[in-house]
């Protein structure tokens, strides 16, 4: 567990170390949390961190979701990724799985050019795959703040990892 006074005393190198993938590969959106320092409460510390990201434009966002990795495909995954994804059992699919997997993250990509992103804690590979299979028709602009805001689940979950 982290405490807010312990937050308030890291110094940006140890800061960035802990809280730089919160974001998958955006440590830019740490270090201006970062800068904002010091903070009252862990509440308002979380609060810095989504606003950052909520107030990212568009082209920056999408930039943000391009970071993310295809689920049960990608090889070069971040610590937290592997370890969500690996959780979620889609390190153990079949050959019949990984091959929708992998037709729908092509597809997917090329329907919305950005990957498909989910937040996979408490689900399972079957749980995933559906969702994947009903959301892959939605429309652009309906699927860009979906996938905004599973990227904000994951930097939640990812946050109370370190801060529980």
């Amino acid at each position: 567990m982290i405490d807010i006074k312990k937050i308030n005393n890291l110094d940006k190198s140890e800061f960035l170390t802990i809280f730089g993938n919160i974001f998958e590969k955006s440590k830019w959106i740490s270090e201006k949390v970062f800068d904002l320092k010091p903070y009252d409460s862990l509440e308002s510390f979380t609060s810095k961190i989504l606003e950052v990201y909520d107030n990212s434009n568009k082209e920056t966002i999408l930039k943000i979701l391009n970071l993310h990795p295809e689920l049960a495909i990608e090889k070069k995954l971040t610590s937290n990724s592997e370890s969500e994804q690996t959780k979620a059992n889609l390190k153990e699919c079949t050959p019949k799985e990984f091959n929708e997997f992998k037709k729908l993250n092509i597809d997917y990509k090329k329907k919305f050019n950005f990957p498909f992103i989910i937040a996979v804690k408490g689900k399972k590979k079957t749980e995933i795959l559906n969702i994947f299979k009903e959301r892959i028709n939605n429309n652009l602009e309906k699927e860009f703040l979906e996938a905004k805001n599973q990227v904000k689940k994951i930097a939640m979950f990812r946050l109370e990892e370190i801060i529980k």
